[in-house]
């Protein structure tokens, strides 16, 4: 093993990065539609909204709503304070807001109204797996309920307390343990504390010459130890795997000591713990390191964009280039809707190179038209990531424009694949957005075998536009596949749903969304792909799982945590 890395010391919780206590990263990262002139045309049509009629949004005010006492009992206070210091333990308003909801629809909603029937009692920040492990022994002497929290990315109910729970609720921030603590050269391992960010993950591994390769939409607020709780999946997956196949290794604390899963490329131990960790949301245990699995930086990257005429052909397209000898990063495809949105976001040309680009396109699309596309509705563009060498990104860029081109598309070249590469961690900002006009945007996203990616793709839009009928409503919705595997890929839907009565607003949402979730199950899909459970899939975990394996896993809960004190409620139900 390599010496440790140098990183900075250890940040007191002030300084750890969170989110603003109403939406989504800091305040300095705002959508704006106004440079871009396909945008509100779209949502006029689609979802009934007049932005040019709008007022501009007002900034929401904590201090306009009343923030329940802490419930935290003094000596347990002093407890925990002994062990990670006041400025480690956080029970003022702002702070207990914001770790109070994860990112779902719901949380945002409620937390805009000032719902704040149960918020958490307080948020602990350990330096240490000593400081963890000496926390939850307190949670467990005073009957605490802990909830760990990586950051608060979650859009699954994952980290929202129970609002019946009685007891006073800890969360447990692991932002301060961000270090990469050492590289394997010769495996290809680093050890990293559980609580890094994304990016700082990244910035540290780069440095070196190092990437983890893993790149979820909420790369930039996320975390090692939530991405390994819930079963993350980032967008080059296709190379790299997902988090399942990067995490290697892990430290847990748990309530009986440490379980240490080895950091080994196969294991036949029996039942697998590190199988059984992965995915359980906290209800194990707190993740506080990860050996996981680390690859050279490549010397050519690049993201070429493609255009099909329809679904058919890209989906054709993307199954033969899973099938071929390339191994693209990603290879994502957006439907039509998808593909009209995309464009919709496309920002006014300023400079005379974009104008230029701006009159080809629209001369690309004329010519398109002239041959029998439909530009507007039907056509969906991709985006196939190489990497490695020259040498070898031009070979496989050659196998998959030969692909492209069999399967009746069109290459786009590099310049629109630069560009979606650089504004590929943006869009949870619009979901802040559209809830300022009373709109829901949220997303559902599920695995399907090639063999039913279609019909599932079909009857999805399906259930969804049922129910906006059944209300008499507007609405959209959109999908793209993604993470390619042997056997199927990921579908990822995204929709708007206006409403106009904040009191009915939840139920018309749930509607929906309940609608698409019971498609996938219906269709022998899995609850969800990479968000996790929490609360807003479990549902359906039953159906998902069956019976017998339900009780499989609340028996592995209950034998664990017989108290419930280990983030109760979450996947699944007592």
């Amino acid at each position: 093993m390599n010496a440790p890395l140098s990183a900075e010391d250890r940040l007191d919780a002030e300084d750890v990065k969170r989110h603003r206590w109403w939406g989504w990263g800091l305040e300095d990262v705002t959508f704006n539609w106004r440079n871009k002139p396909g945008f509100a045309p779209l949502a006029r049509e689609v979802i009934g909204l007049d932005l040019h009629t709008m007022p501009d949004p007002i900034t929401p005010d904590l201090s306009e709503h009343t923030v329940p006492a802490s419930r935290l009992g003094e000596d347990a206070r002093t407890a925990l304070v002994d062990v990670v210091g006041e400025q480690n333990l956080r029970d003022d308003d702002e702070f207990r807001v914001v770790h109070s909801f994860g990112r779902s629809l719901p949380d945002l909603f409620r937390v805009r109204q000032g719902d704040f029937e149960r918020l958490v009692d307080a948020v602990v920040y350990p330096g240490s797996e000593d400081e963890i492990a000496a926390v939850l022994r307190i949670v467990l002497e005073k009957d605490l309920v802990l909830i760990p929290y990586g950051g608060g990315s979650c859009i699954s109910g994952s980290v929202t307390p129970d609002v019946t729970e009685q007891r006073p609720v800890l969360t447990m921030n692991l932002g301060r343990m961000r270090k990469v603590l050492e590289i394997d050269d010769t495996s290809g391992l680093a050890r990293v504390e559980a609580g890094v960010y994304g990016p700082d993950l990244e910035e540290q591994l780069n440095a070196l010459g190092w990437t983890m390769g893993h790149f979820p939409d909420s790369f930039t607020y996320s975390t090692v130890g939530g991405w390994a709780a819930t079963r993350s999946t980032g967008m080059q997956s296709d190379k790299y795997g997902d988090i399942e196949q990067i995490v290697r290794g892990m430290r847990v604390v748990h309530p009986s000591g440490i379980i240490r899963t080895k950091a080994v490329p196969g294991r036949d131990s029996g039942p697998s713990v590190h199988e059984m960790i992965m995915g359980s949301e906290g209800r194990l245990g707190v993740i506080s390191e990860c050996t996981v699995q680390v690859h050279r930086t490549a010397p050519v990257r690049q993201v070429i964009a493609y255009m099909y005429p329809d679904w058919e052909h890209g989906i054709r397209g993307m199954h033969a280039i899973t099938r071929s000898e390339v191994n693209p990063t990603f290879a994502r495809l957006s439907d039509g809707p998808e593909t009209r949105f995309s464009l919709a976001l496309v920002k006014a040309p300023e400079s005379t190179k974009s104008k230029v680009m701006g009159k080809v396109q629209d001369g690309l699309f004329a010519y398109l038209r002239s041959k029998g596309w439909d530009t507007k509705e039907q056509m969906c563009i991709s985006y196939v990531c190489f990497e490695g060498t020259k040498e070898t990104v031009e070979r496989e860029k050659a196998v998959v424009k030969k692909i492209v081109a069999k399967n009746g598309g069109i290459s786009l070249g590099a310049g629109p694949g630069a560009v979606y590469d650089q504004k590929k961690f943006d869009t949870p900002h619009l979901r802040d957005f559209l809830l300022n006009y009373k709109v829901f945007g949220d997303v559902c996203e599920t695995g399907a075998s090639w063999a039913n990616l279609n019909e599932v793709h079909s009857k999805v839009y399906d259930a969804y536009y049922k129910v906006l009928a059944d209300h008499d409503s507007q609405g959209f919705m959109f999908c793209h596949m993604s993470h390619s595997y042997h056997g199927g890929a990921c579908l990822y839907f995204t929709f708007a749903v206006p409403y106009t009565d904040d009191s009915t607003a939840l139920a018309k949402y749930y509607d929906a969304k309940n609608a698409v979730q019971q498609t996938f199950v219906d269709l022998n899909s899995p609850v969800s792909h990479h968000h996790g459970v929490g609360t807003e899939h479990l549902p359906w975990m039953v159906q998902d799982i069956g019976e017998v394996g339900a009780q499989m896993v609340r028996g592995l809960f209950a034998d664990n945590d017989p108290g419930r004190n280990l983030n109760p409620g979450k996947v699944l139900e007592p």
